[in-house]
């Protein structure tokens, strides 16, 4: 892929201790996954790190697998500015795809306007999906009393419930429908 063309982007959310970086970690252990890059803007308590084999800039990691991983400290405009850039100048492996996983506490809405409307970064990439997920154990509550979980599922394309061995089917039917009910063109997986 030529720096010039667009990058599709897939944005990974889902409220605190939902399961985000556990999935991360299984994507990036699949095949046809090399060539992505993913920007990280919190690390949780199971990191990719051990997936980590050389430094490429100060927050730039390519990973063994052959992705870059980018730990996104500051503005995401900048790190994508910067992820292109180097891409580009052949500072970093060529990448066909982002992921960008977000904090757990993360409104999705202002980094979906950031992907669609920012001149700079919409010339370069664009959104290819949202994939939400969703703790099959905690989650109603969740939705209960963060907002910050509400607006993650109302605006993915694919929820994702995960932990769904620790809770009852009951249970797992129940958030299951109320999550269909809030989002209903969003498949469930």
């Amino acid at each position: 892929m030529t720096a010039s063309a667009i990058t599709p982007v897939t944005l990974l959310t889902g409220f605190l201790g939902s399961g985000k970086t556990t999935l991360l970690n299984r994507i990036l252990r699949e095949p046809g996954i090399e060539e992505t890059a993913v920007l990280i803007n919190e690390f949780g308590a199971v990191s990719i790190d051990h997936l980590l084999v050389r430094e490429a800039s100060e927050n730039l990691m390519v990973m063994s697998n052959g992705c870059i991983c980018c730990s996104v400290a500051g503005d995401m405009v900048q790190a994508l500015r910067d992820l292109y850039f180097k891409r580009a100048n052949g500072e970093v492996p060529n990448f066909r795809r982002v992921i960008i996983e977000t904090t757990g506490l993360a409104d999705p809405a202002p980094i979906l306007h950031t992907l669609i409307e920012m001149p700079l970064v919409a010339a370069r990439y664009a959104l290819s999906g949202v994939v939400t997920t969703v703790d099959a154990e905690h989650g109603a509550g969740q939705l209960d009393t963060h907002p910050e979980s509400v607006k993650q599922a109302a605006v993915a394309d694919r929820i994702v419930i995960t932990k769904a061995d620790r809770t009852s089917a009951l249970a797992l039917a129940a958030l299951r429908q109320r999550l269909a009910a809030l989002n209903p063109g969003a498949t469930i997986l």
